[in-house]
């Protein structure tokens, strides 16, 4: 029987062909087996993610801190890292027990927020466990602390802040029409920038530096300011605000400025000079009160005696005239 035209079978490749087309279908089976494989391990081969983050990081300055904490610790182990730039950290808490370590339980936290990808192991009675990370910038600054527990439970918390600032801590006196210089600075540290507010710690105003000759900002070195303030006035008194730029974040400190007129400390004098002479003219009060007191006693005295002489004279004349009428009886 004859095949119709348009239902014959395809017909397949001529046989030189054959034995490539084989081999290329053999290569591209093998090429896909492959892929497969590979995608299915990279998960296993690839690096954990902190080791990857490290690693994407590897040109941040490496700082590494530890902390040492035994079973009989009673109270949180602290310690305080401050941080000026970007850096890859290495935090390293270690525990001896006398109980047996592989029953401790190892946790790390920032602040109330679990982490995860760090590493413990054990050495004889010591635990070890180490978190690395980086900070990048200031919401990753904070409190992080490694946690063992036990019967009890004992923690240890790395404290990441930027340097602090110091300035003045009593009130800077000054007065009215002087000028004042302000001063803080940052130990071992060196900010990228320095800028001053007056005000209190809600509203703090910049200082126009441009527009108000008032004031001038210069520094010795790169790690003090200080603010200069000229021609003050009692408006002048209150908080001045000194803020050093880090590039994880800003610092802040105040100085307290009180301004007094020239009348001020001359009150305590003036009051002791008004208190001199109210007790100067009580005490001459009373000395002219006593004298003339005394005076009127006097007079009482001698009126008394000019009284006692009259009386003794009227005396006198009243006894000498019976004698006087007698002699003259007798004379006759």
């Amino acid at each position: 029987m004859r095949a119709l035209p348009g239902l014959r079978g395809l017909r397949g490749p001529p046989p030189a062909l054959r034995l490539p087309l084989l081999l290329l279908c053999l290569l591209a089976g093998e090429r896909r087996s492959w892929a497969d494989r590979n995608t299915t391990a990279s998960p296993l081969t690839s690096l954990p993610i902190p080791e990857v983050m490290m690693t994407t990081y590897s040109n941040l300055f490496l700082e590494s801190h530890n902390l040492s904490l035994t079973e009989h610790s009673s109270v949180t182990v602290e310690k305080n890292v401050t941080l000026e730039r970007p850096s890859a950290i290495e935090l390293t808490c270690q525990f001896t027990t006398s109980g047996d370590v592989n029953s401790v339980n190892v946790t790390w936290k920032k602040g109330d927020e679990q982490l995860k990808n760090y590493h413990v192991r054990a050495t004889g009675g010591i635990l070890y466990t180490q978190y690395k990370f980086p900070i990048i910038n200031s919401e990753q600054l904070g409190s992080y602390s490694c946690f063992f527990e036990e019967e009890k439970e004992r923690r240890g918390t790395f404290n990441f802040g930027v340097p602090e600032v110091q300035g003045k801590n009593k009130p800077l006196i000054t007065y009215v029409g002087d000028s004042v210089v302000l001063v803080c600075k940052c130990q071992h540290c060196a900010p990228l920038n320095w800028t001053w507010y007056s005000g209190n710690r809600s509203v703090q105003v910049p200082l126009d530096l441009h527009m108000n000759e008032k004031y001038a900002i210069n520094g010795t070195s790169a790690n003090e300011t200080r603010l200069k303030i000229m021609q003050l006035s009692e408006d002048d008194k209150g908080s001045y605000w000194c803020h050093a730029v880090f590039q994880l974040g800003e610092s802040q400190e105040s100085v307290e400025l009180v301004v007094i007129s020239y009348l001020v400390p001359l009150k305590p004098f003036l009051g002791i000079v008004v208190e001199v002479i109210l007790l100067v003219a009580i005490i001459l009060f009373c000395e002219m009160h006593t004298q003339k007191k005394k005076m009127h006693t006097d007079d009482g005295k001698e009126f008394e005696q000019v009284e006692q002489l009259k009386s003794d004279d009227s005396n006198g004349i009243e006894n000498n005239a019976p004698r006087h009428r007698k002699n003259e009886a007798m004379s006759q």
